[in-house]
């Protein structure tokens, strides 16, 4: 499922509004939605940021759904774990498997972790869906961040999307050879697509290193600066 976050942030409505206030608005609210710990203020935040990046950033539903589709895999995951496997306290529901039950605590903790990162994904996205990197990246120049961690957040930005290119052209390579047509060659396939990735991934690294060398590398990259 290919997804150009990228191009999305350089073509919406409030892509040249002004990104310091996007930047200042996105730390706020997550500041408060953490500082709170409220459920009803968790689905109200991301009720009102959801509007704002689909009825105001005139972003489509579609690309909305796949920006948060990675992240809530891992959160229902890391939910489910901690629904399962911690806390104490009062037992309110027994599997009857390995003696794994769900308390009072874990229950809380899985249901107020989750409200709080749903909450929080639609602040992140109002900012990564509707200002491109680069002017992120200046904001942050100009507030004095420190350039290592400038120069890291580019590169981890970069690689990424290298990253997911790399697997999008993979899985279209094994669905035009029905590398996905059953359960068994789909698990075949998807093994042979985490072992893969792993061994391009580090081929696509060195190739960076090189290709930032053969521009004159020196430890420092430069950051766009657009014109006052």
């Amino acid at each position: 499922m290919k997804f150009d976050m990228d191009y999305i942030a350089h073509n919406n409505e409030l892509t040249e509004f002004n990104p310091y206030v996007k930047l200042f608005l996105t730390i706020i609210l997550l500041i408060v939605t953490l500082a709170l710990d409220n459920l009803y203020f968790d689905v109200f935040i991301f009720v009102v940021m959801s509007i704002v990046i689909l009825a105001i950033a005139k972003i489509s539903f579609r690309s909305y759904f796949k920006f948060l589709t990675i992240p809530m895999a891992f959160l229902v995951i890391t939910c489910i774990f901690l629904l399962f496997f911690f806390g104490k306290g009062e037992v309110i529901y027994e599997t009857g498997i390995l003696g794994i039950v769900v308390t009072n605590d874990s229950f809380h903790y899985a249901v107020y972790t989750f409200m709080r990162v749903l909450g929080c994904l639609p602040i992140l996205g109002f900012l990564a869906l509707t200002t491109p990197i680069s002017k992120i990246l200046h904001c942050l120049r100009s507030l004095k961040i420190p350039k290592i961690m400038i120069e890291i957040a580019l590169l981890m930005y970069n690689v990424i999307f290298i990253f997911l290119n790399e697997i999008d052209t993979m899985q279209k390579a094994q669905n035009s050879r029905l590398g996905y047509h059953s359960y068994w060659t789909s698990f075949k396939s998807l093994g042979a697509l985490v072992s893969t990735i792993f061994l391009r991934s580090l081929d696509k690294s060195e190739t960076l290193q090189h290709s930032l060398d053969s521009r004159g590398y020196t430890g420092e990259l430069p950051i766009y600066e657009p014109r006052k």
